[in-house]
């Protein structure tokens, strides 16, 4: 393991930018099918996007946090669909890669194209120790880009002791329940699934809060939970910026017409409103991981105030891009109410909203250190706890 943070460059941002007209295009197929269509999926491979976050020894890009907050903000301008299912299924195949056991990786990390992984890691399912490794059993939601998956990633608490893990098994383990009816991010195929006394050895399964890998540099010093905070922050400011764009590309075509927004200066007075407010944001979560950067780049784990600091700016982003996607679907007028972009876009952010990773305890737990009323507590996952 290198103690330094791998960076990357630009690479994997120009091959991200490449596919926009491509992502585009597909987009409302994707919506209309519940899942990412096959050209897409083939282009993401081929680009190597589906290894930006793993480990460099695995033959993955490894990625610093603000080149994966860059991709992610591309892919998910694009359409916030791709972008989701880009960002769940790289944080899993990344954590597995770093985490999981040699024998588990030999056999998982083969073949021509990376392995992609779905599943859910907040509600566990149970395991129970059995010949070196566990029998697995639960039913789990939520299971973003499932539909596209070689390998699923489950939380699992082992009976009888207080260890939580994640756990790996083949797709054909997993029993699929469907159940996306859903208000957005309709093309995620973000169903339900159980699994039912699977076995899984022990190699393919890690400590949920592990953050020492066995492979790859700085970043999985993080732990799953807190990569996960850096995919949210980047989804959100391409949908942000996408909403805006999109709201100033309407009101030009009408510009000149009379009664229309264009020469409102209500309206104007909103967008600088909203641009302020979404730069501002996006702004905070740069700095943000600009920080936590210089900490994993010099050997040391984020301590409690950096780690409040990754959390607040997830779920100010998000909640910012909410309000703006109000003020461009208000905006927007009878356009944005039927069916197409700007409608899917709002759709999708008050999707996105719903994610536990930006929960309003979250947004109390962090209010509660910056105050300093949390002394001598650290987080644990969405909680700060003596």
């Amino acid at each position: 393991m290198s103690e330094r943070l791998h960076t990357a460059g630009t690479t994997m941002l120009d091959r991200a930018r490449d596919l926009r007209p491509l992502i585009e295009r597909e987009a409302d197929t994707a919506e209309a099918q519940g899942k990412l269509t096959t050209p897409v999926v083939d282009a993401l491979h081929e680009a190597g996007l589906f290894g930006i976050n793993v480990p460099v020894p695995l033959g993955g890009a490894e990625l610093s946090p603000r080149e994966l907050l860059a991709v992610f903000e591309e892919l998910s301008y694009a359409d916030p669909s791709t972008g989701w299912v880009v960002m769940a299924t790289t944080l899993e195949n990344g954590t597995a890669g770093a985490y999981l056991g040699d024998d588990a990786v030999e056999r998982i990390f083969t073949g021509p194209r990376m392995p992609l992984f779905a599943g859910q890691g907040t509600r566990p399912g149970t395991a129970v120790r059995e010949n070196g490794g566990f029998r697995l059993s639960g039913q789990w939601s939520f299971a973003s880009g499932m539909l596209h998956a070689q390998y699923v990633h489950s939380l699992g608490a082992i009976e009888g002791t207080d260890d939580v893990r994640i756990f790996i098994t083949p797709i054909e383990d997993a029993k699929m329940l469907g159940n996306w009816d859903v208000l957005g991010l309709r093309a995620t195929g973000s169903i339900d699934y159980s699994i039912d006394g699977a076995y899984v050895p022990e190699s393919q399964t890690h400590v949920f809060t592990a953050n020492e890998p066995l492979r790859g540099g700085a970043i999985y010093r993080l732990g799953v939970l807190d990569q996960a905070l850096i995919c949210h922050s980047g989804w959100a400011i391409g949908v942000g910026r996408r909403l805006l764009d999109e709201l100033s590309r309407h009101a030009v075509a009408r510009a000149g017409r009379t009664g229309q927004i264009a020469g409102s200066d209500a309206f104007h007075a909103g967008f600088a409103r909203a641009e302020a407010a979404f730069r501002a944001a996006k702004a905070l979560v740069h700095e943000t991981w600009e920080g936590a950067e210089r900490t994993l780049d010099s050997g040391r784990v984020l301590d409690v105030r950096e780690e409040t600091m990754v959390r607040l700016a997830l779920n100010h982003v998000t909640w910012t891009v909410a309000d703006v996607a109000r003020f461009v679907y208000a905006s927007g007028g009878t356009s944005a109410l039927r069916d197409g972009l700007i409608q899917r876009l709002f759709r999708d952010v008050n999707t996105g909203t719903q994610h536990i990773t930006s929960s309003p305890q979250v947004l109390h737990e962090c209010g509660r250190e910056l105050a300093g009323l949390a002394l001598d507590q650290s987080w644990v996952i969405f909680a700060l706890e003596g």
